[in-house]
């Protein structure tokens, strides 16, 4: 029997925009949930569900696409529509005479944007919902409130004598279970797995070839893997493309595809003229910490004894919670890392407005001063418009390291 569906705290954003928007696309990564929110929605609204997962519907969508937009109810779901790019234009003019919000819920596997079909025909018509697999929060049914801490006048200090439990190996069970709802509902590890094995198998094979005719298909399970090896590190072109007998430009070509279909992800560096000598290289991350670790053929017990690659997966974690909090928050966040030619480094800055904050991640139990190094030369460059620095830990409670500097419990994530 399948678990009942748990609480996706973007519904209400996607509510709020389909009050005053024609056209909500939410995309994302397959089997996230985007197909689930949109129908949740859609059902108790009264719209029709038409998924090109179905090759009469795509067939039909592709053949004449201005008719078949005529054809849809008003109120309608589209799913998968990387498929039928063709749709667009169509979408476009059906939206134009008929300016009514909340036409078109689109679906999409595939970031869309990047299609050279789409172009900017759906421009000031269409408001865009990043689905990511499911946050700790959703996951527990708690209420996040990470960002709005991070973000106040007080900060933490309102909870420093506010104990909670260490994760402990638990952490690496979190890790490797990841946040995709089918993987989640599988409760032995190894038929998770077995999910994962099958999904990256599918979605390279299907996905990619609806985005791009390449020769070598068979390479993009090792390049994945080896980007799963990478994570949480800065981006190397070279040490990507060094395993593989094609050139460094088809190399990132590859990666490009997989960024398109949200598997993988560039964190741009941080720039300011206050700090000097710093690294103009972006990080990379996987979508998700269960699938790295499918890639990677670690289970939790594995992962809790190689410290440095538990390392590595909780500031993905870390990073890819946070991004999903972001998209509930009521204000736009920009991420970024920096680090400098001497090493220094943040492994997330925030950016609400003017206001940056610092997020450091460490898998150890204690924290000490030297962790927040590069968080007090963050602070220093940003002087008034800095925010707050937190080191993340794995201990029992929040603790001042100095004006706006706190090492926080991971499980104030979880």
């Amino acid at each position: 029997m399948n678990k009942p569906l748990l609480e996706r705290y973007t519904k209400e954003s996607l509510l709020d925009a389909l009050e005053d928007t024609p056209v909500i696309l939410i995309h994302g990564s397959r089997q996230c949930g985007k197909t689930t929110l949109a129908k949740s929605v859609g059902e108790v609204l009264g719209y029709a569900y038409i998924t090109f997962d179905d090759e009469n519907q795509l067939g039909a969508a592709k053949a004449d696409p201005v008719g078949f937009v005529k054809s849809l109810p008003e109120k309608t779901i589209l799913d998968e529509i990387q498929r039928v790019p063709e749709l667009f234009l169509s979408i476009k003019e059906s939206v134009d005479a008929n300016r009514v919000p909340g036409r078109f819920i689109l679906t999409g596997s595939a970031n869309v944007l990047l299609l050279p079909q789409l172009s900017d025909s759906l421009a000031g018509r269409m408001e865009i919902i990043h689905l990511r697999p499911l946050a700790q929060c959703e996951i527990t049914g708690q209420k996040p409130n990470f960002l709005a801490s991070l973000f106040s006048e007080s900060l933490f200090s309102a909870v420093t004598n506010k104990k909670t439990a260490s994760l402990g190996s638990s952490l690496a069970d979190i890790l490797v279970q990841g946040g995709y709802p089918a993987a989640i509902q599988r409760k032995a590890a190894k038929r998770r797995n077995a999910w994962y094995r099958g999904y990256i198998t599918t979605i390279l094979q299907r996905d990619i070839k609806d985005l791009a005719n390449i020769r070598n298909v068979n390479l993009l399970p090792k390049l994945l893997s080896l980007a799963a090896s990478q994570t949480g590190r800065l981006f190397n072109s070279s040490e990507l493309a060094s395993p593989f007998s094609v050139s460094r430009p088809t190399v990132r070509e590859y990666l490009a595809l997989l960024e398109q279909i949200f598997l993988i992800e560039e964190l741009s560096p941080w720039h300011s003229n206050r700090i000097s000598r710093l690294i103009k290289t972006p990080k990379l991350h996987l979508s998700d910490t269960g699938l790295a670790s499918s890639l990677l053929g670690v289970n939790a017990d594995e992962l809790w004894k190689d410290k440095e690659l538990l390392g590595q997966l909780l500031e993905t974690f870390i990073y890819q919670e946070l991004r999903k909090h972001a998209s509930w928050h009521d204000e736009d966040l920009k991420f970024y890392h920096f680090r400098n030619k001497d090493k220094v480094e943040v492994d997330i800055i925030i950016e609400k407005g003017r206001l940056k904050a610092g997020i450091e991640v460490k898998a150890a139990a204690t924290v000490k001063q030297s962790d927040f190094k590069g968080l007090i030369r963050l602070k220093d460059a940003c002087k008034g418009d800095f925010a707050g620095g937190i080191v993340f830990y794995d201990g029992e409670q929040v603790l001042p390291f100095g004006d706006k500097l706190y090492a926080v419990p991971i499980s104030h994530l979880t």
